[in-house]
């Protein structure tokens, strides 16, 4: 499914479908601390009914399974959701996916304790979005916006990988991420009010490969429309820088949780 946002890479086209096969392999990186202190905050654990939006290849419905909530989750590219099947079912694990925009997705009033959006909620259309997890949230339910990002002035790694992706692909506006102090936002109104703000720092560990394919599967390269050459100059630039580096390392990430409570 091709999306354009004026706002996202200057406008240009992206596809995340085209990226599944690497998503799948290579962008479930989240380290366990991340789901525990998701767990914590009481968000997606036992005796909950969760929602996930823009699961892509379904990461954080199937490594918060553990903590016993039913998961749903909707993508709307129907490769990612293929994927999440597939992943899921390997895993033995009974969450059911569904094909389907945010803005789209739609269930009865009062239908999930728990709504999550991971990496994906600024591309929403928050006109149409924020009042419909409202009313698909039960009453004292809880919406969070999930999002963690590499730091590329306090990463080499991350900032000459980020720099070959600019190379390729003058447009994608993904990188240069900074440390930001997390606010309660002003479309908070009459629908949420703020039960947890959490930033922290979190190093995350790659092998040569993992952290390869990490940027392939980004906006900027695998789900962009950049020419199969072009990606394929790309990843032999990329990879022969891969080789001048250790054979394992950490990239530090920030972390931010913005938990919010239906009013």
């Amino acid at each position: 499914m091709e999306i354009r946002n004026k706002e996202i890479d200057h406008g240009k086209a992206f596809d995340w479908g085209k990226a599944s096969e690497d998503y799948a392999k290579f962008r479930d990186i989240y380290p366990h601390a991340f789901y525990e202190k998701l767990a914590e905050l009481s968000l997606g654990i036992a005796g909950q009914k969760a929602l996930d939006l823009g699961t892509g290849t379904g990461v954080i419905p199937r490594n918060m399974y553990q903590y016993g909530a039913s998961w749903i989750g909707t993508d709307i590219s129907e490769n990612q959701i293929s994927y999440a099947k597939e992943l899921s079912t390997a895993a033995g694990m009974d969450i059911e996916y569904i094909v389907a925009s945010a803005e789209e997705v739609d269930f009865p009033d009062a239908s999930f304790d728990v709504i999550t959006a991971c990496q994906c909620f600024m591309y929403f259309d928050k006109n149409v979005i924020l009042p419909k997890i409202h009313k698909m949230l039960k009453a004292h339910g809880h919406f969070a916006v999930l999002f963690m990002a590499w730091l590329p002035e306090e990463s080499e790694i991350a900032k000459t990988s980020e720099d070959l992706v600019l190379k390729y692909n003058p447009a994608w506006t993904g990188g240069g991420m900074t440390r930001y102090e997390l606010q309660e936002p002003p479309w908070c109104g009459e629908w949420y009010r703020v039960a947890n703000i959490l930033t922290y720092d979190l190093p995350v560990s790659f092998t040569r490969v993992s952290w390869h394919g990490r940027m392939k599967a980004c906006r900027g390269i695998g789900a962009s429309a950049l020419s199969e050459s072009e990606i394929a100059s790309w990843e032999k630039e990329h990879w022969n820088y891969m080789q001048t580096l250790p054979e394992e390392f950490s990239v530090l990430h920030y972390v931010t949780i913005l938990d919010l409570e239906k009013k």
